[in-house]
């Protein structure tokens, strides 16, 4: 056994080992015949040693049955061994915890914690530990080479995420992103790199930036001379089908085409191979000439042979699956299958609020919020199943009674809220909205308060409350929401939402109300913390801080450091006169600046009348500013239509100055036609003679006409009926008769 270590020592002390079968095989003849739980040092090294090479053989099962087996002194020798198995195997729990109890003071374990938060989708979380990482990576000792281009590598991929997931921009902790800026040109010399920093720009929906990103990498990998031909294939595959997704999303589907040709789907596994196949189906389908554009039958066959979404490690991220699932329920509501639609999302709907409810207790009970996209699209593709793809009234008449059964249903309610915003009825809409408002407040669940002030429902609400002029309450409604963010706990998943805060400090600074004004100050404060650079911020730090000054001035003086610090913000500002530079100021004050008039009121009838109309349109005239001389007389009389101006003409041409005369007698057969009417006489000539005879075939019957016949020989006389003639009968015989001479 002694030599078997001995040429295992002198393995182990190589520069490099490539050969990992080779390493396995010394250790198994190190360990030989001796028990398993030895404790001696060379049993160990050998433990150790196979431990080692069956993680780089991907053996990552084995290597934990051999800790399991080789007992306490081998697991404390192997912590980060036994977590970067347990990360690679799924039990992404059990690696977190393990790095978390020895991950502060050593190094590898921190890259493996902030590896399981990556694919735990803490986000925020993996940012920070990379930051963290970033800072020493070339002073730290324990550092290894070209460990900082490792770090920046996966900080893009941490920033990709939290873009795609929605939080890229728009927390206060996002400070770190914007340090990365992503597409620098120490990113375009490595593929990866460039690949990240091409899904950063996917993800921040600059996608022509990031097609020239996914081209720069493709070819860094492929002229890489580091990587065999098997290693670029697999490394291609990622960016090739990234690449179909901007080039689809730039309208170059023929590009996304042939480009997808070049994939080989029997290359792919795991989630590759799920995106793969999805992004093929879509390019299939977006061609008009394709049978399944129309035919939604024939897709739901074509998403059904979809490989399974994995487990584990390699699974889709929850913005991937959440895309899958969205196509899966539209193409369902296609096929009419509304009772399917509906029954599953309340199902999974049912087991969110468990879940919400199990959780409840815990110290991190507002990870539910994390699920809220989850949560808001169940709602509704369930309201459109209810709706049955109605929309108007209809779609309300079935909607409404379901959310009387789930309050709490966001989808369900934002659906509602909008077909009631489509009708016209904002009161209805707001009413809806502010009874959620006031459930969610008075629950003790920390995710019900952080779902009501949720930055979309808050603008929601905002952009209602403008609607009806309700200033007041737009600044109600942004300081409540900016003092629950700041009075949150600051755990990685309550990070304040930047958006909401800096649209609370902008909205209290119009405020002359002291409170308004502290309240923009706080938040504009704790913008700033996060990201000083942000000038936007600064701004409105410094205009809130000279507000604040001004109303404290009467009471306290200014403190020489608040002034200082004030000063100091106002000078990394942009000069005002760099700002107005090239403006003509003076020709802006002598020529006025136009203003729109103020919304009227909305009317109480659909219809107006005529006086109303013209009233609303010379006081809209009135208040904008006009270049030309306003029209008198004739001129400034409304276009009127050509029978309205003949008829005027002929009222003018009679003396009379209106057309109506109250004391004349309304004709009683005005509405039956003019034939038909007792007054009617038919036009003289050829036309009039057949009208007169096609008179007999009117209404009323014939009007018989009799004459009086004076009898032979003086006896009398007496009237017969007189027999009727065509419309020329005596004509035409004269004519015969003619023609027989």
């Amino acid at each position: 056994m002694a030599a078997a270590v001995n040429a295992l020592n002198s393995l182990l002390r190589g520069a490099s080992i490539d050969d990992h079968e080779e390493a396995l095989k010394l250790a198994n003849a190190a360990i030989g015949n001796g028990t398993a739980g030895s404790a001696s040092p060379e049993q160990l090294t050998a433990l150790h040693a196979k431990v080692v090479a069956l993680l780089k053989l991907d053996r990552f099962d084995d290597a934990l049955r051999t800790v399991a087996a080789g007992g306490d002194a081998l697991a404390a020798r192997t912590v980060l061994e036994r977590a970067y198995a347990l990360y690679k195997t799924g039990d992404l729990d059990a690696a977190a915890a393990l790095a978390a109890s020895q991950g502060a003071s050593h190094r590898a374990l921190k890259h493996v914690a902030a590896q399981v938060a990556y694919r735990t989708e803490q986000f925020d979380l993996a940012a920070g530990l990379y930051a963290a990482l970033g800072e020493d990576a070339e002073s730290a000792p324990e550092a290894g080479v070209g460990e900082s281009t490792d770090v920046r590598i996966n900080a893009l991929a941490v920033s990709a995420q939290r873009a795609w997931q929605g939080r890229g921009s728009t927390t206060v902790s996002a400070g770190q992103d914007s340090a990365l800026d992503a597409g620098r040109r120490e990113d375009l010399e490595s593929f990866e790199a460039a690949y990240n920093a091409g899904c950063v720009a996917v993800a921040r929906g600059d996608v022509a930036k990031a097609s020239i990103l996914l081209r720069r990498a493709q070819q860094l990998c492929e002229a890489s001379d580091e990587l065999s031909d098997e290693d670029k294939r697999a490394e291609l595959l990622p960016i090739l089908i990234q690449q179909v997704y901007t080039l689809t999303r730039l309208g170059r589907h023929d590009d996304a085409a042939a480009l997808q040709k070049a994939i080989d789907a029997s290359e792919c596994d795991g989630s590759v191979k799920v995106v793969a196949a999805t992004n093929s189906l879509v390019i299939k389908n977006s061609s008009s000439s394709s049978p399944t554009s129309s035919n939604p039958y024939l897709a739901q066959r074509q998403v059904d042979a979809v490989p399974a979404s994995p487990s584990g490690s390699d699974r889709l991220f929850s913005h991937q699956a959440r895309i899958l699932r969205r196509n899966q329920f539209a193409i369902e509501l296609q096929c009419y299958k509304f009772k399917g639609v509906l029954g599953r999302t309340a199902k999974l709907l049912k087991r969110q609020s468990s879940t919400r409810d199990g959780d409840s207790n815990k110290e991190n009970e507002n990870i539910s919020l994390a699920t809220f996209p989850d949560v808001v699209d169940l709602g509704v593709f369930g309201a459109a199943a209810k709706a049955e793809l109605q929309t108007g009234k209809d779609a309300l008449r079935r909607i409404l009674p379901l959310l009387e059964h789930r309050p709490d249903d966001i989808g369900l309610l934002l659906t509602a809220v909008q077909l009631q915003l489509q009708a016209h009825n904002a009161e209805a809409a707001l009413s809806l909205l502010e009874a959620y408002f006031r459930r969610a407040e008075d629950a003790t669940a920390t995710a019900a308060r952080d779902a009501r002030f949720a930055p979309g429902l808050v603008a929601l609400a905002v952009a209602i409350y403008k609607l009806q002029g309700r200033h007041q309450a737009v600044r109600t409604e942004l300081a409540k929401a900016a003092a629950h963010w700041q009075q949150a706990r600051k755990t990685p998943l309550s990070a304040p939402p930047a958006s909401l805060l800096r649209a609370a400090g902008v909205e209290l600074l119009h405020s002359q109300d002291p409170a308004d004004q502290a309240a923009a100050a706080s938040a504009f404060e704790t913008l700033h913390a996060s990201d000083p650079a942000d000038k936007i911020t600064a701004a409105g730090l410094v205009a809130s801080l000279a507000a604040a000054s001004a109303t404290d001035s009467a009471t306290t003086p200014v403190s020489p450091a608040q002034a200082a610090r004030q000063q100091k913000l106002a000078a990394s500002l942009t000069p005002v006169d760099q700002l107005a530079k090239g403006i003509d100021v003076t020709s802006l004050l002598q020529n006025g600046v136009a203003t729109l008039p103020a919304p009227a009121a909305p009317a109480k009838s659909k219809k107006r009348s005529a006086a109303a109309t013209v009233a609303a349109t010379t006081d809209a005239a009135a208040a904008q500013p006009s270049a030309k001389k306003p029209k008198t007389g004739a001129a400034a009389a409304p276009s009127l239509s050509r029978q309205a101006r003949k008829l005027q003409a002929k009222a003018a041409a009679d003396g009379s100055t209106s057309t109506f005369d109250p004391n004349k007698k309304m004709d009683p057969e005005r509405w039956l036609p003019v034939r038909d009417r007792s007054s009617y006489r038919p036009p003289k000539g050829k036309k009039g003679r057949g009208r007169r005879g096609d008179a007999a075939t009117m209404q009323g019957g014939v009007v018989k006409e009799e004459e009086t016949l004076a009898l032979a020989g003086g006896a009398g006389s007496v009237r017969v009926e007189k027999a009727p003639q065509g419309p020329s009968g005596s004509s035409a015989a004269k004519k015969r008769k003619k023609g027989k001479k």
